[in-house]
C-alpha cells in the first residue's frame, strides 16, 4: 500500500505542476528596417522573479504594477534579443498596458526597434524565467509582409533564426501544425484523457473479469473507432471555438475537461460503458475541442488565412495524437498477457490518472492551489 501511495503522489505531484506551463506571448511586425512588438507576460511570473507584490497582500494592484514598470521593462528586454543580418536591433519600451489571458492577469510591454537597414534574416534570442522555470514557453508571432510564422522558445530552443524572404503559406501551415504537435505532447489533461480510454483496447471484460485479446487486429479497431471518435468531436468544436463561433469560459472549459478524465478512468476501475468507450471519446472530446481552441486563440490566428492556420494546427494535433497511440498500443499488446498490465498498467494506471485529475478538478472548478511547484 505504500508503495501505491507514494507513486500516486509522485504522479500527481509531477502532473500537477505540468499541467498549466508557463507561457508568455510575443508579437513581432517587421516593417522595412522598423520592428514593434507587444510581450504579454504573467504578472505571476513576474512576481515570481521580481516581486511586484509590495505590501505582502497576496495581491497585486495598479499601484504596485506601475511603481515597477521600469524595473519590469529593463527585466525583460534584458532576456530578449533582436537582430538583423547579424546587427544588433536594439531595444526600447514605448508603453505598458494590463490585459486578462484565460489563465489571469498579463503585463502588455509593447516596445521597438529598428536595425541598420531592412534585414533579409532576422535572428532572435529569448531567455526569459528559464534561470528558474525549466517549463516556461515563449509563443511568438512574427509577422512579415502580411505572413505570420509561430513557434515556441523554449530553454532548448532559445534562438531562432527566420530567413524573411522564405516566409510563405506553406512555411505558415507548417508552423501551425508544428504547434499543434507541440500543444498536443504538453497538454496532459488531453493525454490522459485519450490514455485511460486506450489502456483496456487490449483487454476484454468478461464475467467481471480483464482477459485478454485473442488477435492484435481486435485491438487495432477499438482503438481506431476511439481515436477518430475523439478527433472529429474535438476538431468540430476547435473549428467553431477558433472561428468565433461558440464561446465557452475557459474555467468551464478546463474543469470539464478534468471531469473528462476522471470518469474515463474511474470506468477502468467500475466499467460501465464497455465497449462503447468511442461514444465516451466523441462526447468529451466536444469538450477537449475547446480547450485545444484556446490554445490556437493565445498563439494568434491570422486573419488573412484562417482556414489554413486551423488546418494546420488540427493536423499537428493528430500528428501528435498517432504518434502517442503508435508508441502505446503494440507495447500494450505485448504486456496485454501479464499480470504487470491488469494488475499495475490498467488498475494502478487509472488509481493514478483519477488521482490526478482530481486535483485538476479541485484546483480548476474552485480556483485553488492545492500542490504549489
Amino acid at each position: 500500500m505504500s508503495r501505491w501511495l507514494a507513486l500516486l503522489l509522485l504522479l500527481a505531484s509531477f502532473a500537477v505542476q505540468a499541467h498549466k506551463p508557463s507561457d508568455s506571448y510575443l508579437r513581432l511586425k517587421i516593417d522595412g528596417a522598423q520592428v514593434s512588438g507587444q510581450w504579454d507576460i504573467a504578472l505571476r511570473d513576474l512576481e515570481q522573479a521580481i516581486g511586484l507584490d509590495a505590501n505582502g497582500d497576496g495581491e497585486i494592484t495598479w499601484g504596485e504594477l506601475r511603481a515597477r514598470q521600469s524595473d519590469i521593462g529593463a527585466y525583460a528586454l534584458a532576456r530578449l534579443s533582436l537582430s538583423g543580418d547579424g546587427e544588433n536591433c536594439p531595444l526600447r519600451v514605448s508603453a505598458h498596458q494590463v490585459d486578462h489571458h484565460s489563465d489571469g492577469a498579463y503585463e502588455v510591454l509593447r516596445f521597438a526597434a529598428e536595425c541598420a537597414a531592412a534585414p533579409a534574416a532576422i535572428e532572435i534570442g529569448y531567455s526569459l524565467f528559464f534561470d528558474f522555470d525549466a517549463q516556461h514557453k515563449g509563443l511568438l508571432n512574427l509577422e512579415y509582409q502580411g505572413k505570420i510564422q509561430s513557434l515556441v522558445f523554449s530553454p532548448g530552443r532559445s534562438k531562432q533564426r527566420f530567413e524573411l524572404g522564405e516566409m510563405s503559406s506553406f512555411r505558415q501551415f507548417l508552423s501551425y501544425a508544428r504547434e499543434g504537435v507541440w500543444h498536443i505532447w504538453i497538454g496532459y489533461d488531453h493525454i490522459l484523457f485519450l490514455v485511460s480510454l486506450l489502456l483496456p483496447a487490449v483487454l476484454l471484460r468478461e464475467r467481471k473479469h480483464w482477459s485478454p485479446v485473442a488477435r492484435f487486429p481486435d485491438a487495432f479497431w477499438d482503438v481506431f473507432k476511439i481515436v477518430t471518435s475523439f478527433t472529429v468531436a474535438h476538431s468540430i468544436t476547435l473549428s467553431l471555438a477558433a472561428l468565433g463561433v461558440i464561446s465557452l469560459p475557459s474555467r468551464l472549459v478546463e474543469s470539464a475537461i478534468a471531469a473528462s478524465v476522471v470518469l474515463a478512468a474511474l470506468n477502468n476501475l467500475l466499467p460501465v460503458v464497455g465497449g462503447r468507450r468511442w461514444v465516451v471519446a466523441f462526447a468529451f472530446g466536444l469538450i477537449h475541442g475547446f480547450g485545444f481552441a484556446s490554445v490556437l486563440t493565445e498563439l494568434g490566428l491570422p486573419r488573412d488565412a484562417l482556414v489554413l492556420a486551423l488546418v494546420g494546427f488540427n493536423l499537428g494535433v493528430e500528428g501528435g495524437q498517432l504518434t502517442i497511440v503508435a508508441a502505446f498500443l503494440p507495447l500494450a499488446y505485448a504486456l496485454r498477457e501479464s499480470w504487470f498490465y491488469r494488475r499495475v498498467v490498467l488498475f494502478g494506471g487509472s488509481i493514478a490518472i483519477v488521482t490526478i485529475a482530481m486535483i485538476w478538478l479541485l484546483e480548476r472548478a474552485l480556483n485553488l492551489k492545492l500542490i504549489t511547484p
